[in-house]
């Protein structure tokens, strides 16, 4: 009898985000996200996977429509619906509006995929309020 052995699982690159600390304050970004690509589909389930559990179920997703990949309206996220928009405001075109039913809104400031590490620590600092 032979066995056929499995290949191990891809390792999942860790998730690039930094949120700026609670506050009453309100704040123009409440962080930073600098994914991976532009492929929402793969990219998304990874940031709702480490967002903080006070912030409940996101089932609302906005996104800049130029940026990002073609997305359906909807996908599944972790047994649960999450309705993506896609918006061509000029006003936000490197942000991500994340909505969850009675808990809030949350805006991220998006650091281009491709953006050196370098220039991209002080954005992400920057929009977390740690820049100081």
């Amino acid at each position: 009898m032979t066995t056929a052995l499995q290949p191990p699982l891809p390792s999942h690159p860790l998730l690039r985000l930094r949120l700026a600390p609670r506050s009453g304050i309100p704040r123009r970004l409440d962080g930073a996200w600098w994914p991976r690509s532009y492929e929402l589909l793969e990219e998304l389930p990874r940031l709702l996977a480490g967002l903080p559990q006070a912030w409940g179920h996101i089932n609302s997703v906005t996104v800049n429509g130029a940026t990002w990949s073609t997305t359906p309206g909807r996908m599944l996220a972790f047994n649960q619906v999450v309705r993506l928009r896609r918006t061509t405001a000029a006003s936000a075109p490197h942000t991500v509006c994340l909505l969850a039913s009675g808990q809030g809104r949350w805006d991220l400031l998006v650091v281009p995929p491709d953006t050196p590490m370098d220039a991209a620590e002080p954005l992400m600092a920057a929009a977390a309020g740690d820049d100081a």
